[in-house]
């Protein structure tokens, strides 16, 4: 490609893919056919050794309280007190962390997986706020998200005298700036949310422009699936991952057959979809046996992502936060697919785009900035 990827902050290339924890789950070498003319490639993990937040440098900040708020849930709340933070989800304990007031969290969700909060209690697990266990950590502020509950779990934690500030669930990149400036104001930090807000700004769009110019934009499906739950469903419009892969010059299946959100996964939407690649979670398909797992997948070899095994998974607690660790997602995403030594997709679409008429060519290349 024509260009090389430049540092987001102050990280180096390996260092963003690391701290993304992004996981390719394929091989470029070692390849081999399979019955039905396809590739079928092994499994392989881009380092993982560096996961840790990229916490704004200074000092550990002093809150100035008490504020009181109209939160997205249309609650007055007074904070008067952060000693003891417990955000009810890993996007919330990351932009909490990063402001650098992560000594003050004292519990927290099963999807805060960065190093920084793994010694922390695990009160909360996703959408289940079990409320007997976040007020055993005697909170002093609890965050939550639109999305926290069920909501007889928050009105509990709110009847015990503890205040509960509510925000807008995030799933667009529009949505992260927004964010980080609300839960900073309610911790009394407004400072260090303008600075994060700013940072962020700067390294999502740098991300952005990583994106090659010239290439024919790769279909991608988002599958969330979970091994033991039976769980198969495949992202659409609304699911947060139509953004990101909208944002890296994608087409995002889902929302191309009409789907909303999640949706269960079809034989016939995965061949008449005719994703190029799949994007999954990592533990997600880890629970289904990896690989060999995945293509027990009804429909999925009759795919071109299928047939040539192009799949990139993105560690669980990070792929669809939206927070100050987006930038990292995109540009990881973008190397995988179009500038990194084993680009996925770098020589399917060129070759794809080079065997079309110039002037189709620039019809399809208008969508996304690619």
């Amino acid at each position: 490609m024509a260009r090389s990827p430049a540092p987001v902050g102050r990280r180096s290339v390996r260092t963003v893919l690391a701290s993304c924890v992004i996981a390719v789950a394929v091989a470029v070498s070692g390849c081999a056919a399979d019955s039905s003319g396809g590739t079928q490639r092994d499994a392989r993990a881009v380092p993982t050794d560096d996961q840790r937040l990229d916490v704004l440098p200074g000092d550990a900040p002093a809150p100035r309280l008490p504020i009181t708020l109209t939160d997205a849930s249309g609650a007055r709340v007074e904070v008067a007190d952060a000693t003891r933070i417990v955000p009810l989800n890993g996007a919330l304990a990351e932009i909490v962390f990063t402001l650098g007031l992560g000594s003050r969290v004292v519990a927290r969700d099963v999807s805060a997986t960065f190093p920084e909060a793994a010694a922390l209690p695990v009160v909360t697990n996703a959408h289940d706020v079990s409320p007997e266990q976040v007020l055993a950590q005697h909170p002093t502020v609890i965050l939550a998200d639109g999305e926290s509950g069920p909501p007889e779990a928050i009105d509990q934690l709110r009847s015990a005298g503890v205040p509960v500030v509510v925000f807008e669930a995030v799933w667009t990149l529009g949505g992260v700036e927004g964010r980080i400036a609300k839960v900073a104001e309610a911790l009394g930090v407004p400072d260090r949310g303008t600075a994060l807000v700013d940072r962020t700004h700067r390294e999502i769009e740098a991300a952005r422009a990583l994106v090659p110019a010239g290439v024919k934009a790769p279909r991608i499906a988002f599958l969330y699936v979970r091994g033991g739950h039976g769980v198969q469903l495949i992202g659409g419009d609304g699911a947060g991952s139509d953004d990101i892969i909208e944002t890296v010059g994608g087409v995002d299946v889902g929302t191309e057959l009409g789907l909303r959100k999640y949706t269960p996964i079809t034989s016939e939407a995965l061949v008449g979809g005719r994703p190029d690649v799949f994007l999954l979670m990592t533990h997600g398909l880890e629970s289904i046996g990896g690989m060999p797992g995945l293509r027990k997948m009804p429909g999925l070899a009759q795919t071109p992502a299928g047939r040539e095994s192009r799949v990139i998974t993105v560690e669980d607690g990070v792929v669809l936060n939206f927070g100050p660790r987006t930038a990292t997602v995109i540009r990881a995403l973008v190397e995988l697919l179009y500038t990194g030594p084993d680009a996925l997709w770098a020589d399917a679409g060129a070759q794809a785009a080079a065997a079309r008429p110039a002037h189709d060519m620039a019809k399809s290349t208008g969508r996304g900035g690619i």
